[in-house]
């Protein structure tokens, strides 16, 4: 015979079921109202976020001159005019290579083009002169179509560009002000909670900050790493523009496995256009090996503890964070993904039963 569901488990599986999908909508609408309410807050959390991640690479420097004996405004200050006067010399040595270069990568780009037209033109393609007028004619009218598009475009772009400058300018500032007030900010925040908030929030947050400074600094070294063994490279061919690339390299590191990409995709495209097929396969092939000795090598090595999370999350994360909010959402998918890690792995330790202690012995 055939056994039969009973009645009574089946009821208290669908009471089960009822109550936990009650509880993790309730759940899911706590997150959206906090995202909603950050998504409104966003003009003040994005400064706030950025000062932060400058923080991470600034405080060790603090750090090192409060322990002999600076007080920590003057420290602060130091440090804070010391990163603007490197931003200012690094902005300086990228803008003066691209404006002594422009002519000769424009032309370059120009006789790339000229060869793609002749490529095409042979077998197999066979498009001639006339197909191709017509194609770019046809991509004038579509462009003078959309003049309207276009200028609002360029409008949305520039106040893009003001608020970047608005968000680094405050950035900076609340830098400053972590830096000179930072030790001072947990012992307050206790004391600021009730009960047992006033433990577990500064925990949480004194292992989302050592996460966080070890992953941007981690990755500042290793993108580091990527740009001048890159950069050589390109330097030892003659690539154009080789200090723009290598920089461009560096940022690129702090969106794991989608900047590797794009950097590499832009230097061998500038390659290809300049120096020709020849030298841009030398480029990929560099790029394939660096990258190599980056994810088996370099990254073990400096971050040896890790962020606990496999490449699988990292590059799902970077994904979704890119679909969500674009270049900000690649750049702060992996820092977000480890920090919710560290809060999720301080409440599994909340909520494991403390080992049983053993019976003691019968004399």
């Amino acid at each position: 015979m055939s056994a039969r569901l009973s009645s009574a488990r089946t009821r208290a599986a669908m009471r089960t079921t009822a109550r936990v999908s009650a509880e993790l909508l309730l759940i899911l609408a706590m997150l959206a109202v906090a995202l909603w309410v950050l998504g409104r807050m966003w003009p003040i959390v994005w400064p706030l976020i950025v000062g932060l991640l400058l923080t991470t690479l600034t405080w060790p420097a603090a750090r090192f001159l409060r322990r002999h004996g600076w007080p920590p405004a003057l420290a602060a200050a130091v440090v804070t005019v010391a990163f603007l006067l490197a931003v200012t010399g690094i902005v300086a040595l990228i803008a003066v290579p691209m404006s002594s270069q422009t002519d000769e990568l424009t032309d370059g780009v120009v006789e790339g083009i000229e060869r793609l037209r002749e490529w095409a033109a042979g077998p197999p393609l066979n498009i001639d002169d006339a197909q191709v007028t017509g194609a770019l004619d046809s991509a004038m009218a579509r462009i003078q179509d959309s003049v309207g598009s276009m200028v609002t475009a360029v409008a949305s772009g520039v106040g893009t560009v003001v608020n970047g400058v608005v968000t680094a300018v405050l950035g900076v500032f609340l830098m400053f002000f972590f830096l000179k007030d930072g030790p001072r900010f947990l012992p307050w925040l206790g004391r600021q909670l009730p009960g047992r908030l006033a433990t577990d929030v500064p925990t949480v947050a004194l292992r989302s900050w050592e996460t966080l400074g070890s992953f941007v600094r981690s990755q500042a070294l290793v993108g580091l790493l990527d740009a001048v063994f890159i950069g050589l490279g390109l330097w030892i061919l003659d690539v154009p523009l080789v200090l723009p690339l290598a920089v461009l390299t560096f940022v690129s590191a702090f969106v794991p496995i989608v900047g590797a990409l794009f950097a590499g995709f832009v230097a061998v495209l500038i390659t290809l256009v300049s120096n020709g097929l020849t030298d841009a396969l030398i480029v990929l092939a560099i790029i394939v090996v660096v990258q190599q000795l980056e994810g088996n090598v370099f990254q073990p090595i400096i971050q040896s503890r890790g962020l606990g999370l496999h490449a699988a999350v990292i590059l799902l994360a970077v994904t979704l964070g890119g679909s969500l909010a674009g270049i900000v959402g690649s750049l702060l998918a992996v820092p977000v993904a480890a920090l919710i890690a560290v809060v999720w792995n301080y409440v599994r330790e909340q909520l494991v039963d403390p080992p049983e202690e053993p019976a003691p012995a019968e004399v």
